[in-house]
């Protein structure tokens, strides 16, 4: 026998194995878009020192904000008190800090209620239409077209000016624009395929509204939520302004609603409470604009 004959044939090459990429999830990769937005980091880390601030610092610096410590209307750095004092002598910096916790917590307390009747009043009108989206919608457009300012005006002094009823009265009167976005949304997704799916076999309307829908409508709205505790403060700040606040509270708010006959002698007396609303405002916004370019898939290649 030759040697061709006994030679083996060769066995065809192995393919090589490719690398599967591993899947990111969706929150992952949010983080991701918003972490590499500077600006919208920038913004998270003043959030935080502000809040942070406004939790520990009252157990750190002891001053009493409402109580009388030195000379009146004492510029900052003229005096063991590093911002000054106000009118009244009382300690700017204590009122700076022990007010941050007031007004934000009034704040997100108006979030929250906005978010929840804004949500609650879209869903319903978005899912089920006909008769309940018109009869929703008219109450949206009442409360939409009523002056905001002067109706929490008028709900704030109907009732005591407490803190509880400043914030109900922020949430009532800016929910409107949560519930068209969540009507919007609603209308977009009862109609896509895996709903479909769902009432197919035998979902309800509670668990279609709630577990179905919202979730993937949830993206704009925690949006929407973020930049809603920037408008609670500044809307506090405003009543505030117009002597409508809790005399028994101190807040940002009032300490430039206190100050404000003054600013002509003491200017820093509302310069330094502006900037903390300033800069908390201004943080919300950053941080709402990044959720905004992190969540929308439209803004992820910008």
């Amino acid at each position: 026998m030759s040697d061709r004959a006994t030679e083996m044939p060769t066995p065809p090459a192995l393919p090589t194995p490719t690398t599967v990429p591993e899947a990111v999830s969706p929150t992952r990769q949010t983080w991701q878009m918003f972490y590499q937005n500077r600006a919208a980091m920038l913004g998270l880390c003043i959030l935080l020192v502000i809040i942070i601030t406004s939790i520990v610092g009252p157990l750190l610096y002891t001053v009493p904000p409402r109580e009388m410590v030195w000379m009146p209307l004492t510029p900052p750095g003229q005096s063991e008190y590093l911002l000054g004092t106000d009118y009244l002598g009382r300690d700017l910096l204590a009122g700076l800090i022990n007010g941050g916790r007031v007004t934000i917590t009034i704040g997100f307390a108006a979030a929250v209620l906005t978010v929840l009747i804004g949500v609650t009043i879209g869903a319903l009108a978005g899912f089920f239409g006909g008769w309940v989206d018109t009869t929703l919608m008219k109450v949206t457009e009442f409360f939409q077209v009523l002056p905001n300012l002067l109706f929490a005006m008028v709900v704030v002094m109907l009732f005591s000016p407490t803190l509880t009823n400043i914030a109900i009265a922020i949430g009532i009167v800016s929910w409107t624009a949560t519930a068209r976005l969540t009507r919007a949304e609603f209308l977009r997704i009862r109609e896509m395929d895996y709903v479909k799916a769902e009432r197919s076999i035998g979902a309800g309307n509670s668990r279609l509204i709630w577990r179905v829908i919202l979730p993937n409508a949830a993206p704009p709205l925690i949006i929407v939520a973020a930049l809603s505790i920037g408008s609670a403060i500044l809307f506090e700040a405003g009543l505030s302004f117009l002597g409508l606040s809790d005399p028994n509270a101190m807040s940002w708010g009032r300490m430039v609603g206190d100050n404000r006959p003054y600013i002509l002698d003491s200017v820093w007396g509302v310069t330094i409470p502006g900037l903390a609303i300033f800069l908390t405002v201004l943080a919300i916004s950053l941080v709402g604009d990044g959720l905004n370019d992190a969540i929308n898939p439209k803004l992820r290649q910008r």
